[in-house]
């Protein structure tokens, strides 16, 4: 079964999803052993594998490690056209629908594609939105566009029905690494009553009561990535309550 395919499946079962993302340049080796471990024991979903900015050239070592240490599904989650590693099962293939940057449009995309396609990777075409989050983050500064304001909920939902309009298959809501301010409950159910493609939620979520909140406004899949680095107990807390969740 595809990812996408599984991805689609859960959400017609009403079962919430949990994707730990996992910056390859920040855990050494034995950390990322423990994380594959802990995420196997958890039940975690999906590892989301990327970010804003990689120099150590880790991304391949970072993926060989979780899928040695587990079965859990790997996904390229690409801050550049750089992020791609025929060793991941897929790639999130990103729009920065929330910019005007023609180059996390389309302009990135051409020049990846064709190595995408070499790599045999499952493509995920993907709405990323980017949700100001009351702070500068890494993803605005290198995307180098304005976020969608924190209190537009409805420039959010136009957004992402323009978005599935086009044709993208998923829709990613994401306040950034680190963020100040996790994505409002009132934005992701605005998004939510007027799209039907699955959502997923990451940035600011640092407890089981927020991935929770965003389950209840209406995300398919939470993502925690910051919050794991403080505590990777989070892990099993924030997987229990997504599972727990009916």
């Amino acid at each position: 079964m595809s990812i996408f395919t599984s991805i689609i499946d859960k959400k017609s079962n009403f079962k919430k999803q949990f994707a730990v993302l996992v910056d390859p340049d920040k855990p050494n080796n034995k950390q990322l052993e423990a994380i594959s471990l802990l995420s196997s024991e958890a039940g975690v979903d999906y590892f989301f594998v990327g970010g804003s900015l990689l120099s150590k050239n880790s991304l391949d070592n970072c993926i060989k490690i979780l899928k040695s240490n587990s079965s859990i599904p790997v996904v390229i989650f690409p801050g550049n056209n750089l992020q791609i590693s025929s060793l991941a099962d897929a790639i999130l293939f990103l729009s920065l629908i929330s910019g005007r940057n023609p180059d996390l449009l389309i302009g990135n995309h051409v020049i990846a594609a064709p190595y995408i396609k070499e790599s045999k990777l499952e493509v995920i075409p993907t709405a990323y939105m980017l949700i100001d989050s009351g702070k500068p983050t890494s993803a605005l500064y290198m995307s180098n566009t304005m976020p969608i304001p924190a209190d537009k909920s409805d420039i959010a939902a136009c957004t992402a029905m323009a978005g599935e309009m086009l044709g993208l298959k998923l829709i990613y809501m994401d306040a950034g690494s680190g963020a100040k301010n996790p994505i409002s409950a009132d934005m992701i159910e605005r998004v939510r009553a007027n799209t039907s493609s699955p959502i997923i939620c990451g940035g600011g979520i640092n407890s089981p009561e927020k991935a929770i909140e965003d389950c209840k406004s209406g995300a398919d899949i939470v993502v925690v990535g910051n919050g794991i680095e403080k505590s990777a107990q989070l892990i099993k807390e924030v997987a229990a309550a997504v599972k727990s969740f009916k």
